[in-house]
């Protein structure tokens, strides 16, 4: 299990922080992890998961 800082999510999935913070409170993305005092991260799997998901609905919506 890797857990991915901030600037890495942004630059993994190309959103910046405060969108990346919305869709994580509308449940829309996977919520971070505290890992004590100020710091978080996300889980790997669950970001690269996340785009995965996006990439197969661009796929479903051009087979229609």
């Amino acid at each position: 299990m890797r857990i991915m800082r901030l600037k890495e999510v942004m630059d993994t999935t190309g959103l910046g922080r405060s969108y990346i913070y919305k869709l994580a409170s509308e449940g829309a993305f996977p919520k971070p992890v505290q890992l004590g005092g100020r710091a978080s991260g996300w889980v790997g799997e669950e970001v690269e998961s996340w785009i995965l998901e996006r990439i197969e609905e661009r796929d479903r919506r051009e087979t229609l």
